[in-house]
């Protein structure tokens, strides 16, 4: 079973930065893509960032230039760092891995985080 954390979320006024983390545990040997994923109140959950165990990433149009994706392969962890806030932002932050090889199975998952909220403020 893999179970992730997610850490940093917060109050933050617009144009300031956060930084999100996730850490996945578990008895884990590797995890292909780790992203994060974002919903807003009202609308459905999209793609923010996503990156690929060899470092390849992509990222929704609106936050590219802002945020940055990477991980932490030795920590099975991945981060967020966000900066330029914008109110539009303002949303639950979740986590996922997928395609996760543990001691038991191999290329399992999707596996999400229970979410952290982010809000930004004028």
């Amino acid at each position: 079973q893999v179970q992730l954390v997610e850490s940093g979320g917060g109050l933050v006024q617009a144009g300031g930065s956060l930084r999100l983390s996730c850490a996945a545990f578990g008895s884990i040997f590797s995890i292909n893509f780790m992203g994060w994923y974002r919903q807003a109140p009202g609308k459905q959950r999209e793609l923010v960032a996503g990156i690929s165990s060899s470092g390849s990433t992509n990222y929704a149009d609106s936050v590219k230039g802002r945020f940055t994706i990477s991980r932490d392969n030795a920590k099975n962890t991945v981060y967020l760092q966000m900066n330029s806030l914008k109110l539009e932002d303002t949303a639950v932050y979740y986590c996922k891995v997928d395609r996760v090889t543990t001691n038991k199975q191999s290329m399992t998952g999707p596996y999400w985080g229970r979410g952290t909220q982010v809000t930004v403020s004028s």
